[in-house]
């Protein structure tokens, strides 16, 4: 896209996973801005393995390689900066205001997953063409475009908490306007991640688009679940929840919204 650094946008009418094959990519030496779009994913993937798939072509499956001077415990804004050009695409082109579910969804006014992101990171991969201080990063963003067209398309267990922009605003909308938009408003908060005055820009804008604060929430980490209310993002993003322990700072886990003693 033509003002930004992602130039080079690769297009699949079919592959495995786009995230794969840019940290295929990125383990050669590709460098930051490469972007890959599949009409299809024959084995796309979201947090903890879960899986979805749609019709080809009926929704947004692409994924971007970065390459930001992040601090380890903040790696994770390189998914928030993706989900929040998200959310502005959709503004743009659609005038619809979603919400972010921390860490990685989006959601639409009544609380239905509209998309999800994934980011994945190689610490042993080389550097690109030029050298980079982080990791490679790769983000990967799934937007239910134009499916489901209606609950009939999904499996009853999804009814009422997966929904599409074509059933938001009730008519087919182009994908390709969402990704244009989106790729353009990712290029100033990608070059954010580099100084701390604009990593803190970045999670103050999460804040101020995320729907988990103030909600009653379900924190699964590896080892350990604990519930409380999100009281507030530190200004490394970080989620701040009150228990019944105490303060705690969730850095990563797996959150679902749920009602007081559900």
């Amino acid at each position: 896209m033509s003002g930004t650094r992602f130039t080079d946008i690769r297009w699949f009418g079919s592959i495995d996973s786009t995230n794969r094959y840019l940290l295929d990519e990125a383990r050669a030496g590709a460098p930051a801005g490469v972007v890959a779009v599949a009409d299809h994913q024959s084995a796309g993937r979201g947090r903890l393995g879960r899986t979805w798939e749609a019709p080809p072509g009926s929704n947004l499956l692409v994924s971007v390689l970065l390459r930001p001077d992040l601090p380890p415990d903040q790696r994770h804004l390189a998914s928030a900066v993706v989900a929040l050009a998200a959310v502005g695409a959709v503004d743009a082109v659609l005038g619809l205001g979603l919400a972010i579910k921390w860490p990685n969804d989006l959601l639409g006014a009544d609380g239905r997953k509209v998309a999800g992101v994934l980011a994945e990171a190689d610490l042993a991969a080389p550097a690109g063409p030029v050298a980079t201080p982080g990791p490679p990063i790769v983000v990967g963003i799934g937007i239910n475009v134009n499916w489901p067209a209606g609950d009939e398309d999904l499996p009853p267990e999804l009814v009422g908490l997966a929904a599409s922009l074509r059933q938001i605003v009730g008519r087919p909308v182009d994908r390709d306007a969402v990704l244009d938009a989106m790729l353009f408003g990712l290029e100033h908060r990608v070059a954010d991640l580099d100084t701390v005055a604009g990593r803190i820009r970045q999670s103050d804008d999460l804040r101020s688009r995320c729907s988990t604060i103030g909600s009653w929430v379900r924190v699964e980490l590896s080892d350990r679940w604990f519930e409380g209310t999100a009281t507030d993002l530190t200004p490394e993003g970080h989620l701040v929840v009150e228990s019944a322990t105490g303060t705690q700072t969730v850095i990563a886990g797996d959150v679902v919204h749920v009602r007081p003693g559900s």
